[in-house]
């Protein structure tokens, strides 16, 4: 990481956390046991722990719980006879140069995931998914599709089982934009943030 960061702000990363090309902003938490491969994460945002995540954009204030992974790859079920990785892998068994056009496949159906969302434990996001701002995504969910905003999926495959909010305040957070306010006027707004009708007041 190479990134200034003001003070106190700096990204936390645990042990065991392996950082391929990945950028990381400020008061990110990376708990440990974690393989981040062309990922960028925003300010705010947490990763549990023992998660794999690859050719993924997050956003800010994003929760991101234990055994989540992101862009996982897939074996070559139908193209190839054989669905072994020594196909694209091949030279980890002596058998020629790596397949590099299957690894680029995932690496053009990034994930992209809002601000604000919330990952359960065991969830998965499927290549190419794009996850709205304020979603849930429910443990153990297996998302094969995109996710609207302030939605909440759940299931395998994933499907929607409701809404946060309304329509009307859903569009009224949308235009507050709250997760890009700076760092101080978080710290001034946090009782309002502890209490939805007065943050609903106060700032909608």
């Amino acid at each position: 990481m190479t990134a200034v960061y003001p003070p106190q702000s700096e990204p936390r990363v645990g042990q065991n956390v392996v950082l391929k090309q990945t950028t990381l902003g400020q008061y990110v938490h990376i708990c440990d046991d974690a393989i981040f491969e062309e990922v960028s994460i925003d300010d705010y945002s947490y990763t549990a722990g023992h998660n794999q995540i690859h050719y993924a954009s997050i956003g800010k204030f994003v929760s991101i719980a234990t055994y989540v992974r992101i862009n996982p790859g897939n074996h070559p079920t139908y193209q190839r006879i054989a669905q072994h990785h020594f196909t694209y892998r091949s030279s980890a068994y002596d058998l020629g140069d790596d397949d590099n056009n299957f690894f680029n496949w995932r690496r053009e159906h990034a994930v992209s995931i809002g601000h604000d969302v919330w990952i359960g434990h065991n969830a998965v996001i499927m290549p190419g998914v794009t996850i709205g701002n304020g979603a849930v995504i429910g443990s153990a969910a297996v998302v094969t599709k995109d996710v609207e905003p302030y939605a909440i999926m759940a299931g395998v495959a994933a499907k929607k089982i409701g809404m946060r909010f309304d329509d009307a305040l859903i569009a009224r957070i949308e235009r507050s934009q709250w997760w890009h306010w700076d760092h101080q006027t978080l710290q001034e707004r946090m009782p309002e943030f502890r209490d939805r009708d007065l943050f609903v007041e106060k700032y909608l």
